[in-house]
C-alpha cells in the first residue's frame, strides 16, 4: 500500500475518534443541521474505517505467517504458507476496496437523472440511431431494476426522435449514467440506403441529475415564459385536443424546456420545471469542468456535448470508447442494454485518475510542509 494511503487512512481514524467525542457532547443536537453533517461524517468514516482496521490485522497476522513458515517444522511450515497466500489475497482485496472508499464522493451520483437524446448530423438516419440509444438505455435502466419516465419527445417521421428527454428513477442512476454525456456516431448502412453504402450519423446525449429540492436553484417567474400546447407524442384522443403540453423558456439563458408526458397540465408544468433547473444546474457545471478541463485534460473529459466520446460501428458488431480506448465486439448485446462492462471501465478509469490526484495532492502538501 502507498504510503500517502496510510498516512490518509490513519488521519481519517484519528477524526473518528474526533467525532465520537463531538456526537457524544452534552450539546451536540443544539445545532441539528451541524449534528445532521457531523452524524453524516461520522457513518462515512467508520464504513472506511472498519476495512482499514481489518487491514492491518491481516498485516499483523501475515507478519507471523511468515515467521512461521521459516521454522523447522514442515507441517507447521505449509500450514504458514497457506496462511500466507490467504492473508495477501485478502490484503489485495481490502486495498482495492479503500482505495475506491477514498475517492471524493460526488453527492449527485446517488440522484435519479434525467437523460436527453437529440439527433445530430445525418438527418433521418441520425434519427433513427437516435431512438435506438434511448431503446439502449431503456433496456439498461430495466435490467438495473430502475423506472423510465418520457418527458417529452419529438418523434421523426420515419420513426426515431429528433430529441428525447426520459427521466431514469433508481439508485445511483445518475453515477452509473454520467459518462454517457458526449458525442456518439453511429456507422451501418441506412434503412433507406438503397446501394448499401455506410453512412455515418451522429447523436448527442445529456445526463443530468435530477435537482434536489431543497438545494435546487430558485427560479425567478418573471424570468419565465410558460406557453402551452398540444402535445405531438401518442396518448390517445384526450392528449391531442388538450393543450396540456408545457413549454418553459428561462429568459435570462434562452433555456428551454418542455414535458408532455402526463394529461394534467399542471404535472407538466412541474416536470418541465424540474428539468430547466437540471439544465441550468448542468450549464453552471460545465462551465466550472470546462475552466478544470483547461487546467488540466481529464482522462473521462469534461462531459462537454461536442465531445465524440463513442462510436458504434454496426458493419464490424464493434463500439469504441475513444476516452479510454476501450473496444468491444458485442455491439448487438450492447444497444440491448448490456452496457455494464462500459460503464464499470469507465468508473474504473476515473477512480484511477482521482487517485492520481490524491496522491499529487499528498504530495505537493508534504513537498509544502518541509519548506
Amino acid at each position: 500500500m502507498k504510503p500517502f494511503i496510510r498516512e490518509t487512512l490513519e488521519r481519517q481514524r484519528l477524526r473518528l475518534h474526533e467525532l465520537d467525542a463531538l456526537l457524544s457532547a452534552p450539546d451536540a443536537t443544539q445545532d441539528l443541521e451541524r449534528f445532521r453533517k457531523l452524524t453524516r461524517e461520522h457513518a462515512e468514516n467508520g464504513a472506511l474505517i472498519e476495512p482499514w482496521l481489518r487491514y492491518q490485522q491481516r498485516e499483523a497476522e501475515l507478519a507471523e505467517a511468515r515467521l512461521m513458515a521459516q521454522e523447522d517444522d514442515a507441517e507447521l511450515a505449509a500450514m504458514a504458507r497457506d496462511e500466507i497466500a490467504a492473508a495477501e489475497a485478502e490484503l489485495a482485496t481490502l486495498e482495492q476496496e479503500l482505495q475506491w472508499l477514498l475517492l471524493p464522493k460526488d453527492q449527485d451520483d446517488d440522484r435519479n437523472a434525467f437523460l436527453e437524446v437529440r439527433a445530430g448530423t445525418g438527418g433521418d438516419e441520425a434519427a433513427l440511431f437516435a431512438g435506438d440509444l434511448a431503446r439502449m438505455y431503456t433496456r439498461y435502466a430495466e435490467r438495473q431494476g430502475w423506472r423510465v419516465e418520457t418527458v417529452s419527445e419529438s418523434p421523426s417521421e420515419l420513426g426515431g426522435y429528433k430529441e428525447v428527454v426520459l427521466r431514469v428513477v433508481g439508485q445511483q442512476a445518475y453515477g452509473r449514467l454520467r459518462f454517457e454525456s458526449g458525442g456518439h456516431r453511429v456507422q451501418r448502412v441506412p434503412a433507406t440506403e438503397s446501394q448499401g453504402r455506410i453512412h455515418t450519423s451522429a447523436c448527442t446525449v445529456a445526463v443530468m441529475p435530477e435537482p434536489d429540492e431543497a438545494e435546487a436553484i430558485k427560479l425567478n417567474p418573471a424570468e419565465l415564459r410558460i406557453d402551452t400546447f398540444r402535445a405531438s407524442g401518442a396518448g390517445g384522443q384526450h392528449i391531442n385536443k388538450t393543450d396540456s403540453a408545457v413549454r418553459v423558456v428561462h429568459l435570462p439563458t434562452g433555456i428551454v424546456a418542455e414535458c408532455q408526458d402526463g394529461r394534467s397540465q399542471h404535472s407538466n408544468k412541474a416536470k418541465a420545471l424540474q428539468v430547466l433547473q437540471a439544465r441550468i444546474q448542468e450549464k453552471e457545471r460545465s462551465e466550472r469542468a470546462a475552466k478544470e478541463a483547461a487546467e488540466r485534460k481529464g482522462l473521462i473529459g469534461s462531459g462537454d456535448r461536442s465531445d465524440r466520446i463513442r462510436t458504434y460501428n454496426f458493419p464490424q458488431g464493434r463500439l469504441t470508447d475513444h476516452r479510454i480506448n476501450l473496444t468491444l465486439y458485442k455491439l448487438g448485446a450492447v444497444m440491448e442494454g448490456e452496457l455494464d462492462e462500459v460503464i464499470q471501465a469507465l468508473q474504473l478509469a476515473r477512480g484511477a485518475e482521482l487517485m492520481a490526484d490524491l496522491e499529487q495532492s499528498a504530495g505537493q502538501a508534504a513537498h509544502g510542509a518541509l519548506a
